[in-house]
């Protein structure tokens, strides 16, 4: 004999709650399994937990969309900052700016290393420092670092901190979601029994394969165990449907995300590493 096996998903809930609501709107009252009260709640219930199903699906969708977008304009943030410093370095080498200048971007004076990109952190601090620096070092009469220039570091700079912040704005709408369903849970177990003891009460004196036919027109899921026969499952099984919704483990993958993009940062850094050492060599060489 089958079992009855509750909701243990969101999305499963959301699929028995509207079951029972569809069954409420179409069935006459005095024909309804389950009594108005209970009906009552759920029509209370289940509007707010769709929409924060809608929220939290809408928000995560568009926070995995948006991530591979910034992962380009991060690519090319890092790409120009770094370039900038280099520049520097050149610059320096031929004897066009002194090496004090350095100290304008928060290097030391005797450093020609490019300053470390790796992270989102970074790039903000060291995009920041670049600015501000030639700002200053202009400011005292020193001539525009060109190619790129700060003012188009700048525009890279700026898209890539607008990037961040509407990420992270997404990722509080989909956090905020996922927190208000959490605390909804225990409401939506408890409406979703009352409908299926209600609707089984009902029923009860049937014979069981109406009993359960009857019931499954309210969402009351019921599972076969392994011995049973396949056939009766197929008849008293509603059909799988495709889920719409964000799952559980979905969101924990938010953090895949993040580090896919932390991934992509220290790839490039590790094929920027040549290009600094032969840099640095270069220094060296022409000091001697």
């Amino acid at each position: 004999m089958p079992y009855r096996r509750l909701p243990n998903t969101d999305v499963a809930r959301l699929k028995a709650l509207k079951s029972a609501l569809v069954a409420g709107t179409e069935i006459p009252p005095f024909k309804l399994a389950f009594s108005q009260h209970t009906l009552q709640q759920l029509r209370h219930f289940f509007t707010s937990f769709e929409q924060m199903m809608q929220q939290q699906r809408s928000s995560f969708s568009s926070q995995t969309s948006k991530s591979k977008e910034l992962n380009v304009i991060t690519r090319k943030a890092k790409l120009y900052i770094s370039h900038f410093y280099q520049v520097l370095n050149f610059a320096i080498m031929r004897n066009e700016i002194p090496a004090t200048a350095r100290k304008f971007y928060g290097l030391r004076e005797n450093d020609s290393r490019i300053p470390n990109l790796n992270t989102e952190k970074d790039i903000v601090l060291w995009g920041d420092k670049l600015i501000k620096g030639e700002s200053e070092r202009i400011s005292n009469g020193g001539n525009p670092i060109t190619n790129p220039t700060a003012a188009v570091v700048r525009v890279r700079y700026e898209q890539f901190l607008e990037a961040i912040r509407y990420q992270k704005v997404l990722q509080k709408s989909t956090n905020y979601a996922t927190d208000k369903i959490s605390a909804m849970r225990s409401e939506a177990d408890c409406i979703v029994l009352s409908i299926w003891n209600e609707v089984e009460k009902t029923f009860d004196l049937l014979p069981e394969e109406i009993r359960r036919e009857k019931a499954s027109k309210y969402g009351v899921t019921y599972v076969f165990r392994p011995y049973e026969r396949e056939t009766e499952q197929t008849t008293l099984f509603a059909q799988t449907e495709n889920e719409e919704f964000v799952n559980e483990v979905d969101i924990l993958s938010e953090s895949n995300i993040n580090d896919e993009r932390q991934k992509m940062l220290n790839d490039e850094n590790a094929e920027e590493s040549q290009t600094e050492e032969q840099l640095q060599y270069s220094i060296f060489f022409t000091n001697n």
